[in-house]
């Protein structure tokens, strides 16, 4: 199956039929396509997200799909931190281009990558990879990841939900965008923390 095919199954209508179709498995299949995204970057996370609200329902939708989008994430970064060095993934990191969002991502850690996984369009594999090579702790990792993934899961499975209550429940919109902001200084704050821990062990 080549990409333009696999790309044409996957419609929201495909997807809410494999959901169905392997329901007694409960939450798995609902996990499982969300994780699998990291690994195939052409597969449709916005797609199956909403998938998961529609079958699941809007808050066991979110938590399936945040936990696989999340896991998936993660399970990416540390394959690529812990076989950095393997001869595909030393080509990457010689790249040039790879070199430059390698050191940007070193250099603001937390706020910007918290920032691009709050989208669902962004390319969430190629930062996994590129975060993985770079010297980013783990931590800090985990937790853009975290948050992120959470508040992006959280904004497609309640749009996908009820399209109307945006527009026709302006306080729901605005709790969205309060969720936001809150994580973003909880993250902060917590990033400070490890980044004063992380100084004073080395200083030890």
């Amino acid at each position: 199956m080549d990409i333009d095919t696999l790309r044409e199954f996957f419609t929201l209508e495909n997807i809410l039929t494999l959901l169905e179709e392997y329901r007694s498995f409960g939450p798995i299949p609902g996990i499982v396509l969300p994780m699998l995204e990291a690994f195939i970057p052409v597969l449709p996370l916005f797609l199956f997200v909403l998938a998961n609200a529609a079958a699941f329902g809007l808050w066991l939708g979110f938590l399936y799909s945040w936990l696989g989008a999340s896991i998936g994430a993660l399970l990416v970064f540390f394959i690529v931190r812990k076989y950095g060095q393997a001869r595909f993934f030393s080509f990457l990191s010689r790249h040039q281009q790879i070199q430059k969002l390698m050191s940007w991502v070193e250099r603001h850690g937390f706020g910007p990558l918290f920032i691009l996984l709050c989208f669902p369009f962004t390319p969430s594999a190629a930062i996994n990879i590129v975060a993985g090579l770079s010297k980013i702790s783990v931590a800090q990792f985990i937790l853009a990841v975290l948050s992120g993934k959470l508040v992006m899961v959280f904004m497609v499975s309640f749009v996908g939900y009820d399209v109307r209550a945006l527009v026709q429940q302006p306080i729901r919109t605005a709790i969205v965008i309060g969720v936001i902001a809150l994580l973003w200084y909880v993250g902060k704050r917590i990033e400070a923390k490890l980044t004063v821990k992380s100084r004073y062990q080395i200083g030890d």
